[in-house]
């Protein structure tokens, strides 16, 4: 049976990364529930992904012209990275600060984004805002290359304060008036892009941020009741500042991390389900200078995060990523590759694509009657592939126990192997009853194989497997 230290270990896999093999949670278990933790929120100090291989194959990865490949480059880091909580963090941004490719029509560009999530996004949130203010693919999203000191657009202003740091409001009050909107878009006049260097004879060059100090709004202003001659930067240092960002990044930090919580348009008048936990981290916010990663060990080390087991209904990048990790058919090229990338798109989430400025709609809303069908059959049809490494190191494990094996070890064994999950009576009694009807349980044969391979896929589509 596996050991709690082994269960814990498996809970922070799949939350802080993708999920991991039960012989990779064995190791990070001796090691130590800390001292993994430490390790994954120092990404910097593990080896980065090689990509040489795959962009020798895939020639699209490569040039990066396409959505698709854009995808499948991102899906393929989920899944390989020794930087788990380097991805996982850069899916959590790219869900809080969407770039959609429907607009920008460059997916290369938002591409670049997703690397300036990956170098700071466990840094200073006021950094990572900047880093998005000056961001061409953000810049021309919310059309802020279009607001000019004589025609100021707010959209970007607008979204900066709404969905990106503050939130409409709190605790049943607003956190800001239109009066600041307009101010913060005015602030940001003359933020825009470089003209665009011709592509030919070259190919298509990276666009880049100009600051345009002509067509910036010199103008006294008035932002969250303070007066001066603001800047973009000015804009910035004051919304990092404030109580409701504190709150707003504690929010979300425990939304994607720990439990799922409301929409975040009903924030404003619904309390958060760990009031504790997020006085901690709003405390920890202002402590540590905005950090997220100080933010981070404290979500990681806290009693809500460790007691909140299975409490997330699964992305669709973490239901294909996770199920990929665990099969190990993802790790070189191959002609399918791609297959695999698009069942996110088919689940609900088309990565570098979001629907709108909001994002997704994360936690229940994620299921369907179509999508809830794509997610089991999708991780039924990879667990039923029982010559694939993930699916063979399960019957190897569970073989090496004994010459024989009783139907509730081997389900209990399948569960540990999957990560710790629990089934409710009726599909334990189930996948039990269909065990029982199978010719023997003698382990070492193909008969056995066969036996968990089926059991993994019964287990995989439960309710119970759409939670992380």
């Amino acid at each position: 049976m596996a050991s709690d230290d082994i269960l814990l270990m498996a809970h922070l896999m799949r939350r802080a990364g993708f999920g991991a093999s039960y012989e990779e949670l064995k190791r990070r278990s001796a090691v130590g529930y800390e001292t993994t933790v430490e390790e994954l929120l120092h990404p910097e100090e593990q080896p980065d992904l090689e990509m040489d291989v795959m962009h020798r194959y895939m020639h699209g990865w490569r040039d990066m012209g396409y959505l698709a490949a854009n995808q499948g480059c991102w899906t393929y880091r989920m899944v390989n990275s020794p930087r788990q909580l380097e991805e996982k963090i850069c899916l959590l941004w790219h869900c809080i600060f969407p770039v959609g490719d429907a607009k920008c029509m460059k997916p290369k560009q938002i591409q670049i984004q997703l690397d300036n999530f990956r170098a700071n996004g466990l840094g200073k949130f006021s950094n990572l805002l900047l880093g998005l203010a000056t961001d061409p693919a953000m810049i021309y999203y919310l059309d802020n290359q279009l607001s000019h000191k004589e025609a100021v657009n707010e959209n970007w202003g607008r979204e900066l304060l709404e969905l990106f740091s503050m939130g409409v409001g709190m605790d049943g009050s607003p956190n800001y008036s239109e009066e600041d909107v307009q101010a913060c878009a005015r602030a940001f006049t003359g933020w825009t892009i470089a003209n665009a260097i011709p592509r030919y004879p070259y190919g298509s060059y990276d666009s880049q941020f100009l600051y345009n100090q002509y067509d910036h709004d010199d103008d006294e202003k008035t932002f969250l009741g303070q007066t001066g001659n603001f800047n973009g930067e000015d804009i910035i240092d004051i919304i990092a500042k404030q109580p409701s960002t504190a709150r707003f990044v504690s929010r979300h930090l425990c939304n994607f991390f720990v439990t799922d919580e409301p929409q975040v348009s009903f924030w404003q008048n619904t309390p958060p389900q760990h009031p504790e936990l997020i006085k901690m981290l709003e405390d920890e916010y202002f402590r540590s200078g905005f950090e997220i990663r100080s933010m981070l060990r404290v979500l990681f080390n806290s009693e809500a995060f460790k007691n909140a087991r299975f409490a997330k209904v699964k992305s669709p990048a973490e239901m294909v990523a996770g199920t990929l990790r665990l099969t190990g058919t993802f790790n070189r090229p191959t002609p399918r590759m791609y297959s695999s990338v698009l069942e996110i798109l088919y689940m609900g989430q088309d990565l570098l694509n979001p629907p709108t400025v909001e994002g997704w709609h994360s936690g229940q809303e994620w299921i369907d009657s179509g999508t809830l069908l794509e997610r089991i059959n999708f991780a039924a049809g990879q667990m039923g592939a029982i010559n694939t490494p993930g699916i063979q190191a399960i019957i190897d494990r569970l073989g090496s126990e004994d010459s024989t094996i009783s139907t509730e070890r081997l389900l209990d064994g399948c569960l540990e192997m999957l990560g710790g999950y629990e089934l409710n009576a009726n599909s334990r009694s189930l996948i039990l009853d269909d065990a029982q009807s199978a010719s023997t349980l003698k382990t070492g044969t193909e008969e056995f194989a066969q036996l968990v391979g089926q059991t993994l896929q019964l287990i995989v589509s439960t309710q119970e497997y759409q939670f992380a």
